[in-house]
């Protein structure tokens, strides 16, 4: 019926088509393993569940919870309704300061308490995440 041509044709867009098809699953399955998900301190207290995956926390850091000691950073966040303490040790931005917006990265130990690996603030002081800005009700 058809010719030698219009079936290597045909072939030859059926694997091209495959491949781009195999390639998008591929690249959607690895980006799924390394979605973080942002949460306010009251989501965190409203979760039924604990999930051991890493998340990510923000709010504000409470004024007067910064403790330092020579190895590790003890702080809380806070989002007005709600806390959760945060142990974390690393070198912390230089924007990191009491009353400040912060977002933590990391795992939850429980509902109040999470052990950070990041602390992220790579922003000027007036600049708010429209995520921390939701969750604060434009505080």
């Amino acid at each position: 019926m058809y010719g030698k041509k219009v079936k290597l044709r045909f072939i030859f867009l059926t694997l091209v088509l495959i491949s781009l098809i195999l390639t998008v699953f591929l690249v959607l399955q690895s980006l799924k393993e390394n979605v973080v998900y942002f949460q306010s301190p009251s989501e965190i207290k409203s979760l039924i569940e604990l999930d051991k995956k890493r998340i990510r926390i923000g709010g504000m850091v409470k004024e007067r919870s910064v403790f330092i000691n020579s190895d590790e950073i003890n702080f809380i966040i806070t989002d007005f309704k709600n806390e959760i303490n945060v142990s974390y040790s690393g070198v912390v931005p230089n924007l990191f300061a009491e009353g400040k917006g912060v977002v933590a990265e990391g795992f939850l130990k429980d509902k109040n308490y999470f052990s950070a690996t990041k602390i992220l603030a790579k922003h000027d002081e007036n600049y708010m995440p429209p995520e921390v800005k939701e969750a604060l009700g434009d505080k």
